[in-house]
């Protein structure tokens, strides 16, 4: 079973900042896979699943937002 990014911090008493500061990620891109609005290359996978310590296959990374298609001019 998979669990989200966001799980797996506050399981392991882990900060969005200490997460960014051990996988070498920018913290806005981290803040958006956090969130579940982005979802990660596989080298960021890794990097995140190394800062916490544990597999990317054991990391759920879909998202958790609903994606909406905006079309026209605004």
């Amino acid at each position: 079973m998979s669990i989200s990014v966001q799980k797996l911090c506050k399981e392991r008493g882990v900060s969005l900042l200490s997460l960014a500061e051990r996988s070498g990620l920018d913290l806005k891109r981290l803040q958006s896979i956090y969130l579940g609005q982005w979802t990660p290359s596989p080298s960021e996978r890794e990097k995140i699943a190394q800062a916490l310590g544990t597999s990317s296959n054991e990391i759920a990374w879909e998202h958790t937002t609903s994606v909406e298609h905006f079309y026209g001019p605004g």
